[in-house]
């Protein structure tokens, strides 16, 4: 059984009121009292544990669950349109790169057809630099067809 009562601070400044204590005075109760007041607080807490059922379990971890997927769900979305900006501004800067490398390699054809052409005239400077664009152009197909025959083969199987 607990008891209400009022106490005066150790220090004199106020009194505390209605503070509630699984204890009171010395001249009210016994030891015997307050060892029952402690088991009678016992038994309540085993009681509403007693009252926590197995739906109670299921339902919170339902919520848990529904919780946990909505957060996932957030994160992913989230992740989704940062690669999407990324991957946006990737296309951007390799288009951008792709256009400056073929300028510069048509700037390099040409400095080299002006640089030949004193040498050798201009249309054999001409033959020379095409001729030798055609043969790289011819190695690198090539090069290209091999290893797409190498990812039929690769796929050929599956059939």
């Amino acid at each position: 059984m607990r008891t209400t009562h009022t106490t005066t601070e150790p220090d004199g400044l106020g009194k505390i009121e209605g503070e509630r204590t699984a204890f009171a005075p010395p001249s009210s109760h016994s030891a015997r009292e307050a060892a029952e007041v402690f088991e009678e607080t016992a038994e309540q807490e085993e009681q509403a544990e007693l009252r926590h059922s197995l739906t109670d379990d299921l339902f919170a971890l339902f919520e848990d669950g529904k919780t946990y997927l909505e957060a996932e769900f957030a994160f992913q979305k989230s992740r989704t349109s940062f690669v999407a900006n990324r991957a946006k501004m990737a296309v951007a800067f390799g288009a951008a790169a792709f256009g400056i490398l073929h300028l510069a390699l048509i700037a390099l054809t040409v400095g080299t057809v002006i640089a030949l052409a004193p040498i050798v005239g201009p249309w054999v400077a001409t033959l020379i630099v095409g001729g030798v664009l055609i043969v790289l152009g011819i190695f690198c197909a090539r090069k290209l067809k091999g290893k797409i025959d190498d990812i039929r083969a690769a796929f050929k199987g599956d059939e």
